[in-house]
């Protein structure tokens, strides 16, 4: 059974930075295409940024590109999304999410195989 574990969330300033983590176990992989998701107080799930099985390409929605960048490392089975410049609007829990048999996973939430618990990540001024 396919877990995924992520970490590295917590409360920061308004231009600071955070490295989230998420760890899979379970299965290989390399066999999955990932992706992360945010959800702010009282409002729907979001797709945040996606990488492919090898890494080779990523997607960002349009609020986080050049300030986000979602990376994997095969070897330790993690995905990893490095988030600098962080914003108010930033707020939210962020979810790492997996799929299964492609190698890109698009951004619709509908198409993951399997999600993570969520880390909490709250930007202050």
């Amino acid at each position: 059974q396919v877990q995924l574990v992520e970490s590295g969330g917590g409360l920061v300033q308004a231009g600071d930075s955070l490295r989230l983590s998420c760890v899979l176990s379970g299965r290989s992989f390399s066999t999955y295409a990932m992706g992360w998701f945010r959800q702010a107080p009282g409002k729907e799930r979001d797709f945040v940024a996606s990488i492919s099985r090898g890494g080779g390409s990523t997607y960002y929605t349009d609020s986080v590109k050049g300030r986000f960048t979602v990376s994997r490392d095969n070897a330790r089975n993690t995905v990893i999304l490095h988030m600098n410049s962080l914003k108010l609007e930033d707020t939210a829990i962020y979810y790492c999410a997996a799929r299964s048999s492609v190698d890109w996973p698009g951004t619709r939430g509908a198409l993951y195989d399997y999600w993570g618990q969520g880390t909490q990540v709250s930007v202050s001024s």
